[in-house]
């Protein structure tokens, strides 16, 4: 199974479009809002850290740039190939690999394993972007991607996420200037239900390890200029049994 085309399209004209620089695209925050307070969570769970490391759904590589520097080797992959080369322009010195990937396009995490072997993963806001179709599929990737070593942090908005989009979506000015491209092109965050990430996480096999809640902090800031933080949880997952 691959994505739908209209999904990938959406992508790719919103990564088209996004401007270059840091912090333009609404989820864009600093690694030291971001990755680097997961990276605390998920680093009990990492064992010798020798293992590699997707950054699975990368966007323009600003989390997985800051992860290259914590890994002996980081791969950023993302759906949209304009996402990948925003990520490459921006990391000219090399420090990550990026490349394309639909992660549930049939046998494609299969073949990155194999060249990869067990892999941890890091997972920031995609499944609640996804198609209803592919996110089992896209969980079904993740335990490919581990193997029966390797763990995974995913930090997806909650259902409590939806309603403060939609308020901010429809306030009397329009949508904050960061937050109507997401709309503009289509894409539906916080569109999944508190319960069904850890159900399709268990579909693929993989036991919850840990989990906890820590807000996504956005690059957008609200009409008293302080800063977007919107409801997320995080899990750490690795095989069961």
């Amino acid at each position: 199974m691959s994505v739908t085309s209209r999904y990938r399209e959406d992508w790719e004209a919103f990564w088209s479009a996004a401007p270059a620089e840091s912090g333009a695209v609404i989820w864009d925050a600093e690694p030291a809002l971001a990755a680097a307070r997961h990276l605390a969570l998920f680093a009990p769970h990492l064992g010798s850290g020798e293992r590699p490391l997707v950054d699975l759904g990368c966007g323009n590589g600003t989390q997985t740039r800051y992860l290259a520097g914590r890994f002996r080797r980081v791969i950023g992959v993302d759906l949209s190939a304009a996402a990948i080369e925003h990520a490459r322009r921006a990391d000219p010195a090399g420090r990550a690999e990026f490349r394309r990937l639909d992660a549930v396009e049939a046998d494609a995490a299969g073949l990155l394993h194999t060249e990869l072997g067990d892999a941890d993963v890091y997972m920031r806001g995609v499944l609640h972007q996804c198609d209803p179709a592919d996110r089992q599929p896209l969980a079904d990737a993740i335990a490919t991607l581990t193997g029966e070593r390797g763990r995974a942090f995913l930090v997806e908005l909650s259902e409590a996420a939806g309603p403060v989009l939609r308020g901010l979506a429809g306030s009397a000015g329009g949508p904050p200037p960061k937050l109507a491209p997401v709309f503009a092109h289509g894409l539906t965050p916080a569109d999944v239900v508190d319960d069904a990430v850890p159900r399709h996480l268990a579909a693929a096999g993989l036991a919850v390890l840990a989990e906890g809640e820590l807000p996504l902090v956005t690059t957008e800031s609200a009409a008293d200029g302080s800063r977007i933080e919107l409801p997320a949880r995080w899990l750490v997952v690795g095989r069961s049994g």
